[in-house]
């Protein structure tokens, strides 16, 4: 039964709390929970408990612009910087580069910041042009070109960010009140919002963030201003509502939310990605795509969270499997691989790879005092499966555990490697040993 391999599997991944939806012939079939909504309680998740999206609330944020599209309002291939006028994509030295919402929503604008760690309790929030500019109390780095615009694919956060700035520029309305008007209230989603901070009276509707080791995020769970990047706090069902849909614009339904036309740009390969959970290895419009663009989807992963979305346009399956522990990705792996199989899906692939982490020998051994390549000292403690790891004269980072030999640093391409019981540091191709003090 799926649900008994899905309790399972929260145990043995340190999750406390999972719901899923599973669609088929275009409805909801299936739902089901499992688990808890806070490890430190005793509530049990419910269909209706709400789960940060993360990055799925991106395609869900492209399908307002392209309604906007449809009026007339924006162009997919025009340039952002005509209709942008709260900021404006800077030059890149002596050169201007032109990005597109074609290239924003499939991540080929050679944009940079990949994702957002979010903001703890108390924390102040930034405005979105502040964290467009980088500039506090932001915690990411300014939005910058620095490849060719659609020349190749880099996820980007910070393109979703400036498409957010964008459709508020046009509209003059902000963003969390147009995706309700746009996409989550035609739809149903009623039990869905772009709301940064979760305002207190759903407080108690809500799953408390988990870390890797299975514990409470301190405050219960980060903030997120950066709505349309990873914003959106919702329920599979509504998820499963936003697949269907999709599914219907496809096939051209009369109450479809785009023109056929733009519903099958959306399911249309724009660009070739690296592969995700159910063989999704390109770009459509806010949806990566299985090789023939038949399946889409989107995974998300927030302080606290991980989730997946994956439906089929034609065949009309698809799910919804949403967590609230940092190691969920796990979880909602083995989850869709069941799914697949209980179902039916062709051409799924069903083998999971178990994690091949770092032992807690081997994490515990590398806490301590190093010195890089002979010139600047950094300190090394144990953070449940991951490091973390303070340079002199800088804020500490965390580097979660990849693979049995890597931790890779959150928002960046820092990397440390474990080797013969010591660390390699690598960085834009350098790498540089690490020797204990």
């Amino acid at each position: 039964m799926l649900d008994e391999g899905i309790k399972a599997d929260l145990e043995r991944f340190n999750v406390p709390g999972a719901s899923w939806v599973v669609i088929e012939d275009g409805v909801v079939r299936e739902t089901g929970t499992a688990g808890l909504v806070d490890a430190d309680g005793s509530d049990a998740v419910a269909p209706g408990t709400l789960f940060q999206a993360a990055s799925i609330s991106k395609p869900i944020a492209v399908l307002a612009m392209l309604r906007l599209v449809d009026r007339g309002l924006l162009d997919l291939d025009e340039d952002v910087n005509r209709k942008l006028t709260s900021w404006q994509v800077p030059p890149t030295g002596s050169w201007q580069p032109v990005v597109t919402l074609r290239q924003l929503a499939s991540h080929s604008a050679g944009l940079t910041v990949h994702g957002f760690p979010g903001y703890a309790e108390g924390d102040p929030l930034p405005t979105v042009v502040q964290i467009l500019d980088g500039v506090r109390p932001t915690n990411t780095f300014g939005v910058r070109v620095d490849l060719v615009p659609g020349t190749q694919f880099r996820y980007a956060g910070g393109g979703t960010i400036v498409m957010q700035q964008l459709l508020e520029d046009v509209t003059g309305t902000p963003f969390r009140e147009l995706a309700r008007e746009l996409v989550l209230d035609p739809l149903g989603m009623s039990d869905s919002d772009y709301a940064q901070p979760l305002p207190p009276e759903l407080h108690a509707r809500a799953a408390v963030a988990h870390d890797e080791r299975g514990h409470p995020l301190g405050g219960r769970w980060h903030a997120y201003p950066e709505l349309a990047a990873a914003g959106l706090w919702t329920t599979p069902t509504d998820l499963a509502k936003a697949a269907i849909h999709v599914q219907r614009m496809y096939a051209g339904a009369d109450d479809a939310l785009l023109s056929p036309e733009l519903a099958r740009e959306m399911l249309t390969h724009q660009i070739p990605a690296g592969q995700r959970i159910g063989g999704l290895g390109h770009l459509g419009l806010g949806f990566f795509l299985d090789d023939v663009g038949q399946r889409f989807g989107h995974s998300g992963g927030n302080a606290g969270f991980s989730c997946h979305l994956l439906a089929d346009r034609d065949t009309g399956q698809g799910a919804v499997v949403m967590t609230n522990g940092d190691r969920g990705g796990w979880v909602v792996q083995r989850a869709f691989a069941a799914v697949a199989s209980a179902y039916g899906w062709k051409g799924y692939p069903l083998d999971v790879d178990a994690p091949n982490l770092p032992s807690d020998e081997v994490i515990a051994g590398l806490a301590g005092r190093y010195r890089l390549d002979g010139r600047l000292t950094f300190t090394v403690e144990r953070l449940g499966n991951g490091l973390e790891v303070t340079f002199d004269g800088q804020a500490p980072q965390l580097f979660m555990a990849r693979s049995a030999t890597g931790f890779t640093a959150m928002n960046t391409e820092t990397e440390f490697e474990v080797r013969e019981g010591g660390l390699v540091f690598h960085q834009e191709g350098v790498a540089l040993d690490c020797v204990r003090e």
